[in-house]
């Protein structure tokens, strides 16, 4: 290499490490290697936010009753045929495999984003077949689309021409601190192993704090 090129070479060295973190925090990316499942995170975008539904029983539910609990927060519907059961079937069993004086401090969450059948008591009956901590969460389509925006969640409506509609929608869990702030998420797939190990790194960090 002649004495031009090995100057040439040695400028853009300095130049792609002196920009590269830069751009990284441009880009607002971060990785979270917590739980054994890589996480992409974003420090621009807010996760969460005041919300007021209805539960199982009837009652107003608003995101200051979850104060002082951590909560894995799903959404989807009731008559979702795959995704959704395969995904509150991970988180209730990565809550049953966390230590028991932890599982009381870790609440199931499925919010559904399909308001016009899932009333009050159907998202109740629901979620009682997977876990008999989880609250499910339903509302007025305002409500739902409400929350849906607060979490950043997509979903619309499908018409299948003969039979029932489906809805498309994220398939993401997420965990809110107990202050209510948003600590991470898991990607649909994870396994429950992977999520408890998650979850409970996140649960003692925060105790740690």
């Amino acid at each position: 290499m002649n004495k031009t090129l090995a100057i040439v070479a040695a400028l853009l060295v300095v130049i792609v490490v002196g920009i590269g973190p830069r751009l990284a925090q441009w880009a607002g990316v971060g990785m979270d290697h917590g739980g054994g499942s890589t996480t992409t995170t974003t420090s621009a975008v807010a996760i969460g936010g005041p919300f007021t539904l209805v539960n199982g029983a009837g009652e107003t539910v608003t995101e200051q009753d979850f104060r002082g609990k951590w909560t894995v927060v799903y959404f989807g519907y009731t008559f979702c045929p795959d995704v959704c059961p395969s995904g509150l079937a991970t988180v209730a069993s990565a809550i049953d495999m966390l230590p028991a004086a932890m599982q009381e401090k870790v609440v199931p969450v499925f919010v559904s984003v399909d308001p016009e059948r899932d009333t009050p008591a159907v998202v109740g009956d629901y979620v009682s077949h997977f876990h008999p901590r989880m609250v499910g969460l339903t509302g007025t389509p305002e409500q739902v689309t409400a929350v849906a925006k607060e979490y950043k969640v997509y979903y619309k409506k499908v018409e299948d021409g003969d039979g029932p509609y489906l809805m498309d929608h994220s398939a993401i869990a997420y965990l809110m601190g107990p202050d209510g702030q948003f600590v991470r998420h898991f990607s649909h797939g994870v396994s429950p192993d992977d999520m408890a190990r998650g979850l409970q790194q996140a649960v003692a960090d925060g105790a740690a704090s």
